[in-house]
């Protein structure tokens, strides 16, 4: 199931949302300009890797460890890692911006990306692999949609065997399914092997559902009722004989 976008509207404009995208979208531009040798250089000089994040090996790169937590999460492995974590974050993003305010929205996608990089770190330790990407930040953008929006409808892009087909799927279905399946991947994967990082996405995930009603905005309520874009309306003309 792939999300094309929501029937939700934001509150505000969504301009941290977009900057994000844009940095992220810019910095992979200057990675893949880099040729593969450099790109390689890059990522474990300013990837987040577990080993070197607990003092059990030497970090490359101009910055100390900790740093990592904050340059790995702007990075991406390739394009399509790149598209999918913009596209839930440009779906999900703009309302949970909305919710929380400007400057609460970015401390909130901070600490998601903070919180799934230590659920990795503590799945595997020892890891020498570096990890990189705004998947874990956009995890938490997810949890805390499903916190505030649960029956929001998501058009949804779905397979079905041979058949494909749109549907207008409630977000706690839709995020239910999408949670479910990292659950499953996590427990089946090696945390210490290249790849997916799982924990990551379940920490940032979790870690969005409980900060977000901690930084919410006053007046913005949990589980919401749905609300739907008003649509056009029509204009019905009589000519006369």
């Amino acid at each position: 199931m792939i999300p094309i976008y929501d029937d939700n509207p934001a509150l505000g404009k969504p301009y941290l949302v977009i900057t994000i995208i844009i940095g992220c979208i810019l910095i992979w531009f200057w990675q893949a300009g880099l040729g593969y040798q450099d790109n390689n250089t890059v990522i474990i000089n300013f990837g987040l890797t577990p080993g070197a994040f607990l003092g059990k090996m030497q970090q490359p790169g101009p910055f100390l460890p900790i740093f990592t937590l904050f340059t790995s999460m702007f990075m991406h492995g390739g394009f399509m890692h790149l598209a999918g974590n913009m596209l839930y974050l440009w779906i999900f993003g703009d309302n949970i911006e909305g919710a929380l305010g400007h400057f609460r929205f970015i401390l909130f996608y901070i600490l998601c990306g903070i919180a799934a990089a230590f659920t990795q770190i503590l799945s595997a330790p020892d890891s020498t692999i570096p990890m990189i990407g705004a998947s874990g930040a956009v995890s938490g953008v997810l949890g805390a949609y499903l916190i505030f929006y649960p029956r929001a409808r998501i058009r949804t892009f779905v397979f079905l065997g041979i058949f494909i087909t749109f549907l207008r799927l409630p977000a706690v279905l839709l995020l239910g399914f999408w949670i479910l399946g990292q659950v499953i991947s996590a427990i089946l994967s090696n945390p210490g092997s290249p790849g997916v990082a799982w924990f990551a996405h379940l920490g940032g995930f979790f870690a969005g559902m409980l900060l977000a009603p901690l930084l919410k905005k006053p007046n913005i309520r949990i589980f919401q009722k749905p609300r739907t874009k008003v649509k056009e309306k029509t204009i019905k003309i009589r000519f006369r004989k």
